[in-house]
Parts: structure tokens; sequence; C-alpha cells
């Protein structure tokens, strides 16, 4: 489905209604009109227009505050679907969803490992496709493919410096091709901020930063309210903040770094280790897959596990030595913590607590307020799919 374009200026004004309803869920035309600065009978046509269409439906009566109610209007959530994929350096989930962000077929988690695989492309795209086939919604309904990812990654051009190589050219541009669906790319942490920030815990917020808890340790900063991307784009790389001279040795190449003494994956690699020393614990060893050993982790932390809890706690002190670091440059009001550890929040707020107060100026921390993720795991999905989302403008005025 493709909405109609009469004209370059009513297309622009209706994909902006659908791109405005989708994040604000339902507005009426009064509101419309207030927000685009058009006037109402314009704003009454364009959603006339996208009813007929079958983009917006009415979606009943404001209550009453008192004068006439106005006529609220919504997005169709089955007018089209957008595929989100949310990667990380060991395996990728894929799921169809619809304009509400609801799920409209399974997700289906995929091991790709990105790190040392030249083969992880092709891999990814033989997914993609074989996916979208078996969803049987037709290409010409999905709307767009965004995905997430980790690497330096240039999202204006689609390019992903650290995997995933296409060869040279715009990755975003490969996929496309592949798969006959516009695709676009973003850094994994950068979409996780995106979604806290259009429908998380840090919902319309101009000033926020967002910490990715998951095999890395991501940083999304929300400044003025847009993604904060630096001078190339490679703004927010919290993982490699050098915590000591000599440290443990990181996939950067440098030693000391944040993640290599705290994500996820290290923590899970110290679990195995513990468990072969003979350490007492309810989890059990996993010969090396580090994905089930991390998940496992933390549900035995959240279960009372004093090897576990031990484990996070480390970790957590040492991200709160980070977050110092960052609250002395930025000064939030808050920082979420999101990602796939978001679900151990409640046991990594006390280790970093005692690290803000051990390493921070107590002016500034005291002033900044950590929040935890309700979005967690399915945070970076739900980037992905606003992504697809931001660039839906760009997309009717292109056609």
């Amino acid at each position: 489905m493709e909405i109609k374009n009469s004209g370059v200026k009513s297309g622009w004004l209706k994909s902006m209604i659908v791109k405005r309803l989708y994040f604000n869920k339902a507005m009426s035309c009064a509101g419309l009109s207030l927000y685009f600065n058009k006037s109402i009978p314009s704003i009454t046509k364009a959603v006339n227009e996208l009813i007929k269409e079958g983009f917006v439906v009415e979606q009943g009566y404001a209550p009453s505050s008192g004068g006439r109610r106005p006529l609220m209007y919504a997005i169709n959530a089955k007018a089209m679907y957008i595929l989100a994929v949310a990667m990380d350096q060991l395996s990728a989930r894929i799921q169809l969803i619809d304009l509400q962000n609801n799920a409209v077929a399974d997700m289906e988690t995929v091991d790709i490992k990105l790190y040392n695989n030249d083969k992880a492309l092709a891999t990814l795209v033989d997914h993609l496709n074989n996916y979208i086939a078996n969803s049987g919604i037709p290409k010409n309904k999905i709307t767009g493919i965004g995905i997430g990812m980790p690497g330096f990654i240039n999202a204006i051009e689609g390019i992903n410096y650290t995997y995933l190589d296409a060869g040279g050219q715009s990755l975003s541009n490969y996929l496309t091709k592949a798969t006959g669906v516009t695709t676009y790319i973003d850094n994994d942490s950068s979409l996780v901020a995106l979604a806290e920030q259009k429908f998380g815990i840090a919902k319309s917020q101009q000033e926020v930063m967002v910490i990715n808890l998951g095999w890395g340790i991501g940083l999304g900063m929300i400044i003025d309210g847009k993604i904060f991307r630096g001078y190339n784009g490679f703004a927010g790389e919290l993982s490699h903040i050098p915590l000591s001279d000599d440290g443990e040795l990181c996939t950067c190449g440098k030693r000391g770094c944040l993640e290599a003494e705290a994500s996820l994956l290290v923590v899970a690699e110290k679990a195995e280790e513990g468990i072969k020393k003979g350490r007492v614990t309810s989890l059990t060893s996993y010969n090396g897959n580090a994905k089930l050993m991390g998940d496992a982790l933390m549900d035995a932390a959240n279960q009372g596990d004093q090897f576990a809890l031990e484990l996070l706690s480390d970790a957590g002190y040492k991200i709160g030595k980070a977050l110092a670091i960052l609250i002395h440059i930025m000064n939030p009001a808050n920082i979420v913590l999101s990602g796939r550890g978001a679900k151990v929040g409640k046991i990594l707020l006390a280790p970093i607590q005692q690290a803000l107060h051990k390493y921070c100026i107590p002016r500034l921390s005291s002033g900044t307020e950590l929040l935890i993720s309700s979005l967690g795991f399915d945070a970076e999905l739900i980037g992905a799919a606003v992504l697809v989302m931001e660039n839906f403008d760009k997309e009717v005025k292109g056609r």
C-alpha cells in the first residue's frame, strides 16, 4: 500500500501525518494543524484522503474537557508492516510488526557471529528473504526493513565500518537490492535510545543518556531531542572508555576498556571460569556458549544466586565508574539502563550508585536519576521500527 501522491506538498503532508500518528497514537485535526502549522481545512483534507487510502481510521471522540469533544484519528495498524531486525555480536532477531509495534509473525532468532565471519552478510540476507517469504505478507506491504547492529556505523550512508562488509558499497543499498525492500541500518545503541525516547521510560525527553547493556556496553545519546552522533557519526562509544592501563585486551586492540571488563559477554566468561574452579552456584557450565550462560546468569542472579550476584555487582561497579565520566561530561538529568541487561537493572543499581559516590562530584551526580527500562530486550527491535518510520516521509517524497 502506498500513499497517493497527488502533489509533492500533498504527499509530504500525508506522509508526515502518518508518521506523527505512529508516534502519537491518536490526534485530532486541530492538534495536527497546530503541530504542522497548517490550516485545519488542509489537514482535514489530507486526513480524509488517508482514511480513503486505508492509512488512517477514526478513533472516536476525545474525553470531555468542558467544550466540544474533538474527533480523534489514529493510524491503521494493518496499513503497512515493518521488518525489524535486532543484531548483536552473536545473533539476530527478526520480527515483522504492524504500525502499532505489535508482532504479526513469530520472531525468528538466528545465530550469526559477526566477528571474523565473512559469511555473515550472506547468511543475514538468506534469513531475511526466507522470513519475508514465510510470513505470507507481500513485499509491497512492507514499508521498510530497519536493522540495528553493533559497530562503527554511518547511518546516513548506510555503512558499517566494523562488520558485514558489502564490498565497499553502502550496506543499506546492498540489503535493499538483495531483499527488494528499502533497508535502513543504524548502531544498535542509537536505536535503543530512540525506542526509549519514543515509546519507553524516556518518552518525549529532550536530554537523556541510554545505556545499552548487552554483550557489549553501548550508549545512545539524545541531545536536544535528537540522536547525537558526533563529528563523523561515531559518538557514544562508552564500551571503549579505558578503566585501566593493564586490564584485559579488548576486541578493539586496546587494554582496560569497559567492554573488556564489564560486558555481559565477559561476565559470562567469568562465570564459566568460576564454575571450572569449583565455585558453588546454581549455574551449570554451558561449554563456552556465552549467550546461554549470560541469560542463565541473569536469571540466577534474580533468584538470589550469590555467585551470579557477585559477578554482576563487580560489573555494575565498573559500569558506574564509566558513568561517572559520562556524568562529568554531559551532566544528564536521566540515565536509562536498557537492552538485554535491563532484566538485572535493579541488581546493578546499587554497585553503580556506589561507584558514582566514589568517583563523581556530588553536585553533578545528585542531579542525575538512574532509570530502568520497561522495554528492555525489546528496545532494539522497537528502535529498528522507529528507524523505518523516521524515514517514512523521505520514502514518499522520493516516489
